[in-house]
């Protein structure tokens, strides 16, 4: 087994480059986020902001670099364990078909969630502070509006109650009430944090804002 690194972030990444293409998206980043920290990922489209999220959950093998996971390092022999400390949401939801209830309560049934039960009375929580009242929940998720499915899927993440948290641009489609109530929950909550936005209200409640550096153009 790896040995685990101390006195370190639960987050650490070094030196990552990751290429598509011959091409690299994402040049030499380092990133460090302690635990229970909110960090904002902010940059051009192609800076490689999504890429470093779905590095971090083994969905991209790097071209080089390392990633360490609450002192462990991410790689074939451990990503399966270390994923199931995330929750993810997408900008664009991908939550299958059928009802909003039902769909929120499914990862439930899944294997690796075996330990844990339903939290009806968060789910109820949930829907009254983001005003998702019943009736959406009875829809087909294909009949919700992209701000409604955005907050359908932050409401799933929630409810699994990940110690760690990677949001993709999480609000672009969602109202100002929504969003603040996002943002508040952010700041209220005990998880570790990193959400690639470029809103400011969410930069301002994030203990800090990485700037992505700008992509050079191919030759």
């Amino acid at each position: 087994m790896d040995e685990v690194r101390k006195d370190c972030g639960v987050i650490e990444v070094e030196g990552l480059t990751v290429a598509f293409e011959g091409q690299n998206a994402l040049d030499d980043f380092s990133l460090s986020v302690e635990k229970g920290g909110k960090i904002v990922l902010e940059g051009r489209s192609g800076s490689g902001k999504s890429s470093i999220l779905k590095s971090l959950l083994g969905f991209i093998k790097p071209k080089r670099g390392g990633i360490f996971i609450d002192g462990r390092p991410l790689d074939g022999h451990s990503v399966w364990q270390l994923r199931r400390l995330f929750g993810y949401v997408a900008q664009e939801p991908q939550m299958g078909a059928g009802r909003t209830a039902e769909l929120l309560e499914r990862p439930f049934s899944y294997r690796a969630n075996s330990e844990l039960s339903f939290p009806r009375s968060k789910l109820l929580e949930l829907c009254e502070r983001f005003s998702f009242d019943g009736k959406l929940l009875e829809k087909d998720v294909s009949a919700l509006s992209g701000g409604e499915k955005q907050r359908a899927a932050i409401m799933g993440a929630l409810l699994l109650d990940r110690p760690i948290y990677l949001f993709d641009e999480p609000t672009s489609a969602m109202d100002s009430h929504s969003r603040t109530v996002f943002t508040e929950i952010i700041k209220e909550s005990g998880f570790t944090a990193l959400i690639v936005s470029h809103e400011r209200i969410l930069c301002e409640a994030a203990d800090a804002v990485v700037r992505m550096p700008e992509r050079k153009p191919a030759q």
